[in-house]
């Protein structure tokens, strides 16, 4: 790639020519012949100096957006030569949504590691509001979310079924009764997760399938407190049956019987539209899928 693309990065990105040019172990005098060309060929200034800071101009701060984008679809193009010629290695970063990601992505992430040793992984655990962005915003290079996600620059991949069901804690008063109705579904505590999460958006699905408004609404950003407080008896709640086996072979939680439930919904894989996929994201994905 271009030296004088990364000479110019770092000054803006250090706002200093004496710490670009440490950085890029350079003399100072060498990193503003580089700036000095660099802005010959554009035909504008590219920097404001003084005395006490460099600062980008208005051409110099067009010139980083695309400069940042050419050295990210380089490196991309790197990658994925080596991946040509090579066995998948390297980082790659996962997004996954907090059911998935916590219950079923360690499992995923053992056989990667036991089939690729040479992949690293890294993991953002997040509501699928969350890893949507990550993923739009090239912090994760592949998503895993539950429920409907919906974007036109993504390419959405809906590969298994999760089922939903009310919870309660064996404890429990309501837990006891074989036959419940909608009056004392919609007069019990609910304890929902927050706005943006995949579980959340479910748990708003059923109260329209129900046909009920609970007024008693108690909001928890984790499902592990989520699950804590329902075996209390706090109130009910409606979680991925992948969420609760553990619980559910303590005997500690059970379902509750109501009908209409459980209900299904989807894990999706999401990827950018127009990106290009490594070997890493390829050989991750068929593992999911299996």
């Amino acid at each position: 790639m271009d030296q004088i693309l990364l000479v110019f990065m770092a000054v803006a990105e250090k706002r200093n020519f004496s710490r670009a040019a440490e950085e890029l172990h350079m003399t100072q005098p060498s990193v503003s012949q580089q700036i000095q060309l660099l802005e010959r060929q554009i035909g504008a200034k590219l920097f404001i100096r003084t005395n006490k800071y460099v600062q980008l101009t208005k051409a110099g701060e067009i010139v980083y957006l695309h400069a940042k984008e050419i050295t990210s679809l380089y490196k991309r193009m790197s990658t994925l030569v080596n991946d040509l010629v090579n066995e998948a290695s390297g980082h790659l970063k996962i997004g996954a949504s907090y059911t998935f990601g916590e219950y079923v992505l360690p499992k995923i992430l053992a056989e990667m590691k036991r089939s690729y040793p040479s992949i690293v992984p890294s993991v953002l655990i997040g509501n699928t509001r969350e890893i949507v962005q990550s993923v739009l915003s090239y912090q994760v290079d592949v998503g895993i979310v539950e429920g409907d996600a919906t974007n036109q620059n993504l390419t959405i991949q809906p590969f298994a079924n999760d089922e939903m069901y009310i919870i309660a804690g064996t404890k429990s008063e309501i837990s006891c009764k074989e036959i419940l109705t909608m009056d004392e579904i919609e007069n019990e505590t609910w304890i929902v997760r927050e706005e943006g999460s995949g579980t959340r958006e479910a748990t708003e699905r059923l109260f329209e399938v129900l046909k009920i408004r609970p007024k008693n609404i108690v909001e928890f950003g984790s499902t592990q407190l989520i699950k804590e407080a329902v075996e209390a008896g706090m109130g009910i709640t409606y979680l991925s049956e992948l969420t609760i086996k553990k619980e559910k072979q303590l005997g500690t939680i059970d379902y509750l019987k109501v009908e209409g439930t459980p209900i299904q919904r989807n894990f999706s894989i999401i990827t950018d539209k127009i990106e290009l996929q490594t070997k890493s994201m390829e050989l991750f994905i068929e593992l999911i899928k299996k």
